[in-house]
């Protein structure tokens, strides 16, 4: 009977939880059916069987953390399953009557048709509440942890009616904290940082007149055809950046340890901040896309990330990373790098402000981009001669449709 193993489904994962199991012991399987979820330090992915059968045992129950290569379940031939279930009926007691009754209104609800892990369903039987009133918000509607704390905290104690938070105990000594458990993305977002904060960063800030930007991207959105993606400012900065690392290839570079990596390949990745964490999902090959293949590939990396629908491809392989939060109204930042890139470009908003232009007062639509730079990968003048080729080819942009 082959094992069903803990897979590697991305390039840092030493250990993965299983999220969900999508079958039931005895349930029949074909390659490639989805079995169960895997949260991996970047996602929630799904893991396919790599053989037919039937599913004979479950191994590693939901919520359990299993390292690569341990075995979760047991797929097996029909036969075997036949025989297990033969040998569970005789062993079994005949079941009462009553249990072939409909269900009254007194009798628990069955729950089994509701996408909610194990311990979700524990949380809305402690709390008394309905499953089926909840409308989820995971992937496909699943019901996730965060849809109960949010109905938990708005339930009102019943001595007091005070909303009481009941997640986790509070830290001894510091009344109303609570203990926030660490998701796996957050955990090695956390380590690959900390090991970012280890190379010697240094930054770089220019500021780029960006209105034949914003005045290109209206003319193109308005030609769009009905039910495409709409171009975004972040979607032509990825155009622009990759042209210009096409010409600067000390940027698209990474560390190597003892040595320095210059990529041949231009993948621009894309912060994306998601309800698990942080997530890199890569554009590959940006500088051979048009922006339209952009537009429409960022629309839905993005949304997938969101969702924790990416898979280890998707999250692998980038060259230089864009961390935009103009949309949030901050003017400038400073990104940390994603190692082992060389650098990152953080993007803030675009603000209306007067500038001199021929002795005259006029007003300009100005965005500030700063360069964060792995100083044992490229020294100042070449990430200041990037940036300053970055801000001419925005401030010019017909030149990056080229």
């Amino acid at each position: 009977m082959p094992d069903v193993t803990m897979p590697r489904l991305s390039d840092t994962m030493t250990e993965g939880v299983i999220s969900s199991w999508l079958v039931h012991e005895g349930d029949t399987v074909r390659r490639g059916d989805i079995l169960a979820e895997i949260e991996t330090d970047k996602a929630t992915m799904e893991l396919e069987a790599y053989d037919s059968g039937v599913l004979t045992r479950i191994i590693a129950p939901e919520g359990s953390t299993v390292p690569i290569g341990q075995p979760i379940a047991v797929i097996g031939e029909p036969s075997q399953a036949g025989q297990a279930a033969e040998s569970a009926q005789v062993e079994q007691p005949p079941k009462p009557a009553a249990a072939v009754h409909i269900p009254t209104q007194a009798q628990p609800v069955d729950e089994s048709h509701l996408r909610a892990t194990p311990l979700v369903r524990r949380l809305a039987r402690e709390h008394d509440i309905d499953l089926s009133t909840v409308t989820g918000t995971g992937p496909d509607g699943r019901i996730v942890r965060a849809d109960i704390d949010a109905l938990i905290n708005e339930k009102p104690s019943a001595a007091s009616g005070v909303l009481v938070p009941t997640r986790s105990a509070p830290t001894p000594g510091l009344d109303g904290d609570e203990r926030v458990p660490l998701t796996s993305i957050r955990r090695i977002t956390a380590q690959r940082l900390t090991e970012s904060a280890a190379a010697p960063h240094f930054y770089l800030t220019a500021v780029a007149d960006v209105g034949a930007l914003e005045t290109l991207r209206a003319e193109l959105n308005a030609d769009r055809p009905a039910g495409a993606s709409k171009i975004s400012v972040t979607d032509l900065l990825i155009r622009a950046c990759a042209v210009t690392l096409v010409g600067h290839p000390e940027v698209n570079s990474s560390w190597g340890g003892d040595h320095l990596i210059r990529h041949r390949r231009v993948n621009i990745g894309c912060a994306v901040a998601a309800d698990a964490g942080l997530l890199v999902p890569v554009i590959a090959d940006a500088n051979h896309k048009s922006l339209t293949e952009i537009a429409t590939a960022a629309h839905e990396l993005i949304g997938r990330a969101r969702n924790g629908r990416l898979s280890p491809a998707e999250l692998s392989g980038g060259t230089f990373t864009i961390s935009n939060l103009g949309m949030y109204d901050i003017e400038s930042f400073t990104a940390v790098i994603n190692p082992p890139e060389a650098a990152i470009l953080a993007v803030g908003t675009v603000t209306e402000e007067a500038v001199v232009r021929d002795g005259q007062f006029a007003a300009a639509s100005r965005m500030r981009l700063t360069l964060t730079v792995d100083h044992r990968v490229l020294d100042g003048a070449a990430g200041a001669a990037f940036l300053q080729d970055l801000v001419r080819l925005l401030e010019h942009p017909l030149r990056m449709l080229i």
